[in-house]
């Protein structure tokens, strides 16, 4: 067995006791599908969002409505498929109404799932997409507009925040910034 698909059984391993999770309160409240993510389990590069949108929720997989098509898109851009990253969130259900994971709920899915999702896979780096990711990692109110392209270390991950997508829908004007920083990590690999 290679090392991606030894890294994929390990996941798929992680991954069986919470297809039905309950552990927080994202798992009773109307969620259809536990988003775990996808891609390359032997990823040198990951990105973690917030939270699985309506459309993720629907299908199972991640950054599939608009803001991961133009990540795919983006990416595309840059040379990369889809399928050569690892894309997964903070919080693995979707939060009612789209509303910000309190932080009971991403302790709970960092502890249980994210971390271990880290472990198995070991990226390179870290590109975290949005302000909520980034503060999943840090706990501390940092400003993704300042600290947005800069890598930065916590104990052995690489970790680079950028804008999300959807802000990027929102705001055509940051998408420069946006592909100026997946640059930066690409470079940091």
């Amino acid at each position: 067995m290679n090392i991606r698909d030894f890294k994929q059984d390990l996941l798929n391993k992680l991954y069986e006791p919470y297809k039905n999770c309950v552990q927080c309160p994202l798992g009773s409240l109307g969620r259809t599908h536990v988003v775990f993510g996808e891609g390359d389990a032997n990823a040198q590069l990951m990105f973690v969002g917030e939270g699985p949108g309506r459309e993720e929720d629907k299908q199972g997989r991640p950054f599939i409505g608009r803001a991961g098509q133009l990540l795919t898109k983006t990416l595309l851009s840059l040379n990369i498929a889809r399928n050569e990253v690892y894309i997964t969130n903070v919080v693995k259900c979707r939060p009612p109404h789209n509303r910000n994971p309190e932080p009971i709920e991403s302790t709970t899915c960092k502890n249980l799932l994210l971390f271990n999702q880290i472990k198995i896979i070991k990226p390179t780096i870290i590109i975290t997409l949005g302000a909520i990711a980034l503060h999943a990692f840090f706990q501390k109110p940092l400003k993704i507009s300042q600290e947005r392209g800069k890598i930065h270390r916590l104990n052995s991950l690489k970790l680079m925040p950028t804008f999300h997508p959807a802000y990027i829908l929102r705001n055509p004007a940051a998408l420069s910034f946006f592909i100026d920083d997946l640059k930066t990590a690409i470079e940091n690999i």
